[in-house]
């Protein structure tokens, strides 16, 4: 795996040099053309403490530190919370992808997770005049309401799951302290009743 991708961008640059070149245009446009469109990755960036992971997402040259520079910032990602806090910026998370910035795996998921790869299909239905521009977004918002009561529904469940735990916790808690209480009072108790018995 390691090798095979930079043997496939290697291919891909070769593809794009004889494309320029069969056009005529200087070598040294090509390769400037080859570094801009294969470079750019959509990635996350890692903050917060020791073991409370918090994340940027953002646009990044592939040879920068991860978290080093980058080029734009298209929102965050907390995978602490049930379901995870994801804030992104769709217009400019489209625009990137539109112009070519490939996502990790992660990323993909997370803008699927929010709609924004939905919303370059729809936007790439438009271009072929499928439907028109009107029709997409109302496919996006109804899709956009489904999408926001099921995660309304994810954090009720585990909302009351976890208040049910809590609460199951609290009473084998309140049952272990009876019990020990009822044993010591029975102790207290057959104490009581030797000590008379031995007297007499």
């Amino acid at each position: 795996m390691a090798i095979t991708k930079p043997l496939q961008f290697f291919a891909n640059s070769l593809v794009i040099i004889h494309i320029f070149s069969y056009l005529r245009v200087p070598k040294f446009y090509c390769l400037t053309q080859v570094i801009s469109i294969m470079a750019v990755k959509i990635r996350l960036q890692r903050h917060g403490s020791k073991k409370r992971p918090f994340y940027f997402i953002v646009v990044a040259n592939t040879t920068a530190p991860r978290d080093g520079k980058f080029i734009e910032k298209l929102g965050t990602y907390n995978p602490l919370t049930v379901p995870a806090t994801v804030r992104i910026n769709r217009e400019r998370s489209l625009y990137w992808l539109q112009k070519g910035a490939q996502p990790t795996n992660t990323c993909r998921r997370i803008m699927s997770f929010k709609g924004v790869l939905y919303l370059k299909h729809l936007m790439r239905g438009i271009s072929l005049g499928l439907f028109d521009e009107k029709t997409a977004m109302e496919k996006f918002e109804n899709w956009n309401g489904e999408h926001e009561v099921l995660v309304a529904k994810r954090e009720e469940t585990h909302r009351k799951a976890k208040a049910d735990k809590r609460s199951a916790t609290i009473e084998e808690s309140v049952r272990k302290v009876e019990e020990k209480n009822a044993a010591a009072a029975a102790s207290a108790s057959a104490e009581s009743t030797e000590a008379p018995a031995e007297e007499a």
